[in-house]
């Protein structure tokens, strides 16, 4: 078992000794997550960290969704109750970039692969996507690299 899996065992464990529902809640679905990503496919498998980090993103990424569409219908309780459990998850994620770390690691892959003109963009987003996985969203990604290669 990977030591994130375990990590998050554990910590489900204590939220729920110490009755953290937000946390207890949102433990079990990431877990649930993962379960559900293990079993998908020809054969059950044992997911990396690299894999859990993945799953983690996607279920933060669907909690500030909702928090905004929430947001937009007016239902601020919802809306914060989907922003405690993104919070919850980030804990188990890396680091963001900051702007100024992600436009350095735009500009390396653009020197890297040579290129110019946004035609060139799958090439430097190929070039990129391995040195910020998990770090940074890939719509902010991509944005930094169209602006960069429109210059």
């Amino acid at each position: 078992m990977s030591a994130l899996k375990e990590k998050l065992k554990a910590d489900l464990t204590a939220s729920l000794k110490s009755r953290d529902e937000v946390r207890l809640r949102t433990i079990r679905m990431a877990l649930a997550a993962v379960n559900v990503e293990e079993v998908a496919g020809k054969e059950a498998r044992q997911l990396s960290d690299d894999e859990i980090i993945k799953v983690l993103t996607k279920e933060a990424k669907k909690r500030r969704e909702a928090a905004e569409a929430f947001g937009n219908a007016g239902r601020a309780e919802q809306a914060e109750a989907e922003l405690a459990e993104q919070a919850v998850l980030e804990e188990y994620l890396p680091a963001q970039l900051s702007d100024e770390e992600l436009q350095g690691l735009v500009e390396e892959a653009v020197a890297e692969t040579g290129a110019s003109g946004p035609q060139a963009m799958g090439q430097v987003m190929k070039a990129l996507n391995p040195k910020v996985a998990g770090r940074a969203e890939g719509g902010r990604v991509a944005a930094a690299v169209r602006a960069r290669l429109s210059r």
